[in-house]
């Protein structure tokens, strides 16, 4: 027995700091961003398949995806941006699937509890899969919050950041399909609170609502 949650948010919005603190409560995170690279690793049938759809320039002298290439030509166009995720995202998935299996394989649910399993998915509403999860989650901070992390902390231009939250899908949506909402604006005392108080509601046996697990809809 065990719950199958979505987590997602918009970029920068602190997604990876909920993601960790899942896990340190003892929550199995698979992460999706890390599947999507090796998917494209070197020698590997995602990068194969790149090349043959974008060509040669898309692989690096290394033998890596070309991502500065690719970041020009291919992730600002939305048309190519599907062609790739069309590569990428079923052999993500696949993985994913075979990843949950085998850590729910060798991990019986504790006396009382049900075992977490958190996919961290950042483009889950774009791929279409909020229906494959039990619950879903979003982390959310406002856009102008988001845009300073990423320049302060990622070095992109504020340009580059905002073609970045364009390119997925918006907040609104996010929350359209959220059963609960992490708050990133709050200090991480308090928002470890709200991350350790849902952990508890998504872990024990109890009979799922309409609104999810025990607290009210968007309420963590």
């Amino acid at each position: 027995m065990f719950t199958r949650a979505g987590l997602t948010g918009g970029i920068a919005a602190g997604k990876s700091t909920v993601a960790e603190r899942f896990e340190d409560l003892g929550a199995y995170v698979i992460d999706y961003d890390k599947l999507a690279h090796q998917a494209v690793a070197p020698g590997s049938v995602g990068l194969q398949e790149v090349v043959r759809t974008f060509g040669r320039k898309a692989r690096a002298t290394d033998g890596t995806m070309n991502r500065q290439w690719m970041a020009k030509h291919v992730f600002n166009d939305d048309d190519a941006r599907a062609k790739l995720n069309a590569i990428i995202h079923p052999i993500v998935f696949r993985e994913a699937g075979r990843l949950e299996y085998m850590w729910l394989a060798k991990h019986p649910v504790p006396l009382g509890r049900r075992n977490l399993v958190i996919h961290d998915i950042p483009l889950l509403v774009e791929t279409g899969r909020v229906g494959y999860f039990d619950t879903v989650i979003t982390v959310e901070a406002p856009e102008a919050l988001r845009i300073k992390r990423m320049v302060k902390m990622r070095g992109m231009s504020k340009k580059d950041a905002q073609a970045r939250i364009r390119a997925q899908a918006s907040s609104d949506l996010r929350l359209d399909v959220a059963d609960y909402v992490i708050d990133s604006t709050k200090d991480f005392e308090h928002m470890y609170e709200d991350i350790d108080r849902l952990y508890t509601i998504l872990t024990r046996p109890v009979v799922k609502t309409q609104y999810g697990f025990g607290l009210q809809r968007h309420e963590a």
